[in-house]
Order: C-alpha cells, then structure tokens, then sequence
C-alpha cells in the first residue's frame, strides 16, 4: 500500500492533506497515511473514464466476462493480504471475513455470466407495416446501452461486497460502463489493496486504460467533485440518508442532471402475530438477537422496530433477549463517527415519555463499538414520537411496540414511509389472515419477508434490495442482485435502420441467440 490514487494505470499523490485508517478494536491509527484526492486527480480519473468509454460500449458480452472473471482470479490471488487488512480496519471476525470476500468475488463472476448471456439489454423489435392505414408503421426496435463512466461510492459496512470491486461496480463493469470508485475512508488499506488487483485484472483482460480508477478521501468535497464532474454519467452510494441525499441534491443542481442510485438504509419494521410468539417466545428472541446483532448491527437491514403483542409470551421472550445481552460482550463498530451516533441515538431514545430500557450490554470487546440495546414503548407513546423512531439507529439496538391487539398493526404500518426490508411472523392459522398487513408492508418496502429477519441478502435474479424514499432515490431499481445491472442502461430505440448499423442485439438473425419481444412475442428466433 502506498497511499496513492488509482487513476487507471498511473498513480498519484498530489493532495498534501492525508488521514489514515483507525483500527476499532484498539483505537490507533494504521500506517500508511492517505492521500485526499485532489479536483486535479479526479478530473484525470473520469477524463481518463470517458475516453475508454467508446471501447467498453463496444466490448462483447464475452469480454465483459472475460475481465470480470479475470478481476475475481486477480482478488483470489490476493485473498489473505485483503482480508487482514480488512480485519484490522474493521474488526470483523474471520468468519466474517471469509464470508463477505466470498460474496464479492461470486458477483463478480456472476455479473460475468449477465454479460455473457446478455439479455439484460431487454432487446425489443417491432417489424414495419409499410402498408398500414392510414398511416405505415416504421421498424422500430428497443434495447438498453452503456450510460457511460460511473462513479461509485464504496460502503463502511461492507469494504468489499459494497465497496471497490463489490456488486456495483461488477454490474457496471458487465454493462459496459467504466468506473471510478471513492474508497470508504473507514478501510482506504482495504480499498487500495483491492483496487490494485482489480486493475491487474484490467491488463490481463486486454481492457484500456481507464476501464477502472479507485480514489481516495475523507472530505465531502472529493464526493461532490466526482458526482459533479462533466464525465459522469450517473452514481452509486451505499450509506446514509443525509450522505445519499446530499449527493443526489448535488446530481440534480447540475447543468445536466444525472441519476444517483442511493441505497439509505431504513429501519426495517417487524410485526409478530400472537400465535407465532406464544409457539416458542425463547426461539424467536434467539433469532431477534442474532439478527439485531449480526456485524453489530451495522447492516441497513438490521430489523430496529418491532412491533408486538401484550401478554405473558411477551415477557418470555424479553427475559430471553436480557439473558443473550448480559452474555454479550458488545462488539467493534466501524468507525468513531458511527459510535457517537448510535450512543447520541440511544440518549435520545431515553428522553422519550413513556419508553423503558429493558436491557443494555457493556462494551468489553472494542475500543470503538457498542453493545446491544432493547427497549420498549406502547403503540400511542410511539406515534407520539414517531418521527424521531423513523431515524435509523446505525448498530444493535432494538425498539419493542407494544401494541393492544391485532388489528392495531395494519394501523401501525400505515405510518411507515419507505422501507428496504419488513417482516410478518405468524404461525399456519395467523399467515393467511395476513393479507391487510401484507398489503399495507408491500406499499412501502422493496422486500417483505414471512418468517424471517431481513438480514442476509440473497444475490440472486428475483431480489430487490431498494424502496420507496428514503430507503433509496430510486424504488424501481436494486442494488444487490443481478437486476441491478439495469441502472446502467439507457434505453435508445433505432428506426428504419439498415441492418448492417444495427448493434448484434437487434439484427434479424439474432446472432447473439438473446431472448427478444418480437411484435409482440418473446422469442429466441430469427426475426422475420
């Protein structure tokens, strides 16, 4: 590691101003100091993006697949440098570790196979009538192409799955767009080391220069310059409400606004049917506290509000939940920024009329960190105060709702806005009655779950990680996933164009085998 910018195959440290990462476990910086980028470097980087922008549009599917499969054998080689560093800028645990650059390389291979196979363009044709009346109808046809150079801001909580080589800059890869990361700030080490094997991937896929840039900083203004710069063509973040807001406000006040897919997180809502808590209330606070406090609470789908019912199975499952915070020895959070906020968000909690803190672990584990909380209030005390609740308290803290009976809970979920993840917990008899409560879930969250917790993503093709503001910008689209590959497509239809200027996707002989909606019907034949 040398501190530098990435700028697709040079380096560079022109900033005079540096930082340095902070292991949380023991609260000392790491060596080496960073350098801030400076507007000269990022002006370079996303110049150097668009001239290699003509290429990637060009590139096959299969030399998309190519350089991301040649990207993930680049991490492989470098697997145990990345995870220890890794671990020293964040304090997560081994299996952690092993977990999560697992993930990042898997995506990587399978944005791959999404390029290769290449139906993501959505290919569409409709053939012309030229004897229609009263009018004749042209060739039309419809595919999704490359938006240009993307700029991606790498995630705290997820150094590598969401971060430099992780799902957002795979799938802007696969779509043929160049890309220029911003290092979190938390783990820069991580970020650079993982750069720097991404761009030895780059050169051995045969990928031009400025394919792929990674820079760093710890100020905003690094952020606004990149998300202001003329080159960029839209932007990824994974972060804060007031972070994502702020770059998407910065995106809209350019002369020519671009998109920013802003994932913010949300405080993912869980409401428990009398019935599935009275089967096994230990269970289910076994299952809460694992959730709650998996990587600290530090996932943005970590379930802070749940809402459940009065009664003796109640308090049986609160002793449990007392019994696994006394155990717990809390755990590192990710920076001292996160710690402050989640201790501010706790005070704030207490100052509520009407809420009681029912358990409150000591930190033993980290110099920076937290341990876990729960506390409670009653339905009415809640939408007393239901805007300060509607904060998310980033790390392990849960809020228990009491509510009078079932029917309150449609109620309750009626003064959600948008919401990445919710629950329904219910037995075979409760589920089926659930449907009012499964509707009102449905209008505001991007995932509803039935008998689980939220936590733990599965990249797949049917997931949607996203929802309605302001869990995110933007609730049409994902940020895990393989549909996440669409935010880099922009839709142009070609008219009356001969076939031999057509790209591959829309020529009638359908060389690349896509599955296409021809007039009217899907088909991986020939067009007519």
């Amino acid at each position: 590691m040398k501190g530098t910018q990435l700028i697709g195959n040079n380096e560079s440290a022109q900033g005079t101003d540096t930082f340095k990462a902070v292991n949380p476990l023991d609260g000392k910086s790491l060596e080496p100091p960073f350098h801030e980028a400076t507007c000269g470097e990022i002006d370079s980087a996303l110049e150097l993006a668009g001239g290699a922008a003509r290429f990637m549009a060009e590139s096959t599917g299969e030399d998309r697949c190519r350089l991301l499969n040649a990207i993930a054998d680049a991490l492989e080689e470098d697997a145990d440098t990345i995870k220890e560093r890794v671990g020293l800028e964040t304090g997560y645990p081994q299996g952690r570790l092993d977990g999560e650059f697992g993930r990042t390389v898997m995506q990587l291979r399978v944005f791959g196979r999404v390029a290769e196979d290449g139906n993501w363009v959505s290919a569409r044709i409709d053939s012309a009538l030229p004897d229609r009346e009263p009018l004749p109808k042209p060739d039309l046809r419809r595919m999704l192409a490359p938006v240009g150079p993307v700029v991606i801001f790498g995630a705290s909580n997820f150094p590598l799955a969401i971060s430099v080589a992780g799902g957002d800059p795979a799938s802007a890869l696969a779509a043929g767009c160049p890309v220029v990361t911003k290092g979190h700030p938390s783990h820069p080490g991580s970020s650079e080391l993982v750069a720097r094997a991404v761009l030895r991937g780059v050169e051995k896929a045969g990928f031009p220069d400025g394919t792929f840039s990674m820079l760093q900083g710890a100020g905003h203004d690094t952020g606004r310059l990149l998300v202001e710069h003329p080159k960029a063509s839209a932007v990824a973040f994974t972060g804060s409400l007031r972070g994502g807001r702020a770059l998407f406000d910065i995106a809209a006040a350019r002369p020519n606004p671009i998109p920013v897919y802003a994932e913010m997180g949300s405080v993912n809502p869980q409401f428990v049917l009398p019935g599935k808590l009275n089967a096994d209330p230990g269970a289910f606070a076994d299952g809460l506290f694992a959730s709650v406090t998996m990587g600290n609470g530090q996932f943005c789908t970590c379930p802070s509000l749940v809402f459940v019912p009065e009664g003796d199975s109640l308090q049986a499952m609160i002793e449990r939940y007392q019994e696994l915070v006394s155990g717990s020895a809390g755990a590192p959070l990710l920076n001292a920024g996160i710690a402050a906020a989640f201790d501010s968000g706790i005070s704030r909690w207490q100052d509520v009329q009407g809420i009681e803190i029912l358990a409150q672990g000591s930190l033993e584990a980290a110099e920076i960190g937290a341990a876990p909380v729960m506390a409670r209030i009653s339905l009415e005390d809640f939408k007393d105060n239901q805007e300060l609740f509607m904060e998310e308290i980033f790390g392990p803290s849960v809020l228990l709702v009491v509510c009078p009976n079932e029917q309150s809970y449609v109620a309750a979920a009626g003064l959600f806005d948008g919401q990445l993840g919710t629950s329904i917990h219910g037995n075979e008899e409760e589920l089926p009655k659930a449907g009012g409560l499964l509707s009102v879930l449905s209008g505001f969250s991007g995932r509803v779950c039935v008998n689980g917790f939220p936590t733990g993503i599965e990249v797949c093709d049917s997931v949607h990680h996203g929802g309605p503001y302001p869990a995110t910008t933007d609730a049409q689209h994902t940020s895990i996933g393989t549909a996440g590959i669409a935010r880099w497509g922009r839709p142009v239809s070609y008219q009356n164009t001969p076939q031999a200027l057509l790209p591959d996707s829309l020529k009638d002989t359908n060389p690349l085998g896509l599955l296409r909606l021809v007039d009217g019907e899907w088909t991986r034949d020939p067009a007519a």
